[in-house]
């Protein structure tokens, strides 16, 4: 499996120390939009560079120096501008998927930022330079997508209500096996129109702009799906591990229009493949 490269969340916390809630997020949207920028100028620039370094994670994943010095940027800038923000970063954690595409110059990855406020996800923005485009939501505002905030358009799920005529996107089979889920996945692939794999960040956020109906992947971290939550459910869609759990910490995630959304999870459960 791949995932979009680097990512980070932020929590807010209050001067006493408790997580506080405060009344809207266009400044916290803004300042996200600051942080992709720098992260862009950075994994921009480093892309297909031929002296690119790649080492091994301990889980056998690929990191490069663009990752390593995206995320100490935005953690310097966050240490300036937010203080009392906890800040989680992949490449700072125990585990965590690698850079696959960025690697092979593949062009779908980006970097994901989002922010908590409590359990909550409240803003969200995915920035896929090599794409030439951005995702982006705050809580009660909306889900967007565009060059900027000044160039955007509005995102919202699809209409479709029937797995017949829905389309699915996913990364790969690799972890449904592991998970015990193979049957329940390929019991999904022949239930709907069509099934594409375009994977990582891009399959949840083309749920959310409608052009894909259903989205899933059964191993996934926190720093791959923050950012997309918000911007999934401001569109109008479903957001849930497969458990159907509205988070972005239940290490799987299934991303819908809303409308098929129980009937995919009741796909997905069924036993694995004979």
């Amino acid at each position: 499996m791949t995932t979009a490269e680097p990512s980070c969340a932020g929590q807010r916390d209050a001067p006493d120390g408790t997580v506080s809630r405060v009344g809207g997020y266009d400044d916290d949207l803004r300042f996200a939009h600051v942080l992709a920028d720098a992260a862009d100028d950075i994994t921009a620039r480093r892309f297909r560079a031929l002296d690119l370094q790649v080492e091994t994670k301990p889980d056998l994943t690929p990191v490069t120096d663009a990752d390593r010095a995206t995320e100490d940027s935005l953690r310097n800038v966050l240490r300036r501008a937010r203080p009392r923000d906890a800040v989680l970063g992949e490449e700072s954690g125990q585990t965590g998927f690698g850079p696959k595409n960025y690697v092979r110059g593949v062009p779908v990855w980006a970097t994901l930022i989002g922010l908590m406020d409590g359990d909550k996800v409240v803003v969200g923005v995915v920035s896929a330079p090599a794409l030439g485009r951005r995702w982006w939501a705050a809580a009660g505002g909306g889900s967007w997508t565009g060059r900027s905030l000044t160039k955007a358009a509005r995102c919202q799920v699809s209409g479709v209500t029937k797995l017949s005529d829905a389309s699915f996107s996913y990364s790969g089979i690799g972890g449904w096996a592991e998970k015990g889920r193979l049957g329940g996945f390929l019991s999904l692939t022949q239930s709907v129109w069509r099934t594409r794999a375009f994977g990582d960040f891009w399959s949840h956020v083309l749920v959310a702009e409608g052009a894909v109906d259903i989205s899933a992947e059964p191993e996934v971290s926190l720093w791959d799906l923050a950012a997309l939550q918000v911007i999934v459910e401001e569109a109008g869609g479903r957001f849930t591990d497969l458990s159907g759990v509205a988070t972005p910490e239940g290490g799987s995630v299934v991303c819908t229009n809303g409308h098929l959304h129980d009937e995919v999870l009741a796909q997905l459960a069924e036993g694995p493949a004979t």
